[in-house]
């Protein structure tokens, strides 16, 4: 049974957290609703969510927290009771959150050792629609998790939070290389990217629609953020995308369209990336090579919890 209903927000460490900020509240389009020394949360204009992005001030860069929502508090305790019969290791029990907009949840760490949260609850943010060539973020999109064992890892999802195959990438010479993972009808509120450790590959938000998507590409391009990839559309969730890099060298996309499935009558595809096609179906993108995949590999994650030795 799938209890987890959608992506809330991805919560991000980093040590030049002036620029962080700066970047996300600025270019990128994102709105500071709330915020102390050293911490700031950030919403997207369209998005019913209390904040999208959390920002922290620390030593060390890392990715702090993801968190999925869940329909009512008695599915929180119903999740928190699955993981704990499955040994999975609870960094808190069901609560209050006392993060902007409250609500009731926990956290655990996954196969990989990241922080996941969920919760329900929490209060809605009051927003608005977004017009006709505003080129801000409606909401956040998806979040992508490089991780050493792509099956292990989509399997621990499957399995314990209900996420359900969407499609597969595969090369002929490489074998699968991201898993396209959904809680919902949306193609894919995560994915799963084989990488060389465990680590945030990226985040990405929606727009508008294609104009909006575009101006706002444009707008980064010309700001001289630098663009690693697109634009162009992807064949696995037909959406469009614009990949960048942020002050602290986290891949950010753009997109728009992502697709909606019907989960009844949906069959998973095994896509060919060495295909152009399937990694952009324009053709209008720089080429997918390996010095473009390897701009998303990220650092590897110093907030990954390490188990003791046994």
């Amino acid at each position: 049974m799938r209890l987890i209903t959608h992506l809330r927000h991805v919560d991000l460490a980093v040590p030049d957290y002036g620029k962080q900020r700066d970047f996300y509240s600025g270019v990128w389009g994102l709105t500071e609703v709330a915020g102390d020394s050293g911490i700031s949360f950030l919403a997207a204009e369209g998005s019913p969510e209390q904040y999208v992005i959390r920002l922290r001030k620390a030593e060390e860069k890392r990715l702090d927290l993801i968190s999925f929502g869940a329909a009512t508090p008695a599915d929180v305790d119903a999740l928190a009771e699955r993981l704990r019969a499955a040994e999975v290791r609870l960094v808190s029990e069901p609560g209050k959150l006392d993060t902007p907009g409250g609500g009731y949840g926990f956290r655990f760490f996954d196969l990989d050792g990241r922080t996941v949260e969920v919760s329900a609850d929490v209060a809605v943010r009051r927003h608005r629609r977004l017009e006709a060539k505003e080129s801000v973020p409606v909401r956040l999109s998806h979040v992508v998790l490089n991780a050493p064992d792509i099956d292990a890892t989509r399997a621990w999802y499957e399995t314990h939070l209900g996420f359900a195959l969407s499609d597969t990438l595969a090369h002929p010479h490489m074998g699968q290389v991201m898993h396209f993972m959904r809680c919902n009808p949306q193609h894919h509120s995560m994915a799963i990217a084989r990488g060389p450790h465990a680590s945030l590959h990226h985040i990405s938000f929606e727009l508008r629609g294609l104009d909006e998507y575009m101006y706002g590409t444009g707008r980064l391009l010309r700001a001289g953020v630098r663009m690693i990839w697109g634009p162009g559309r992807h064949l696995a969730g037909d959406n469009t995308f614009s990949y960048f890099m942020d002050p602290h060298g986290n891949t950010v996309e753009y997109t728009t369209e992502l697709e909606e499935l019907d989960e009844d009558a949906w069959h998973p595809h095994v896509y060919d990336f060495s295909q152009p096609e399937v990694t952009d179906q324009w053709g209008t993108a720089n080429p997918m090579n390996e010095l473009v995949a390897k701009e998303s590999f990220n650092d590897v994650d110093r907030g990954v919890f390490v188990a003791p030795p046994v």
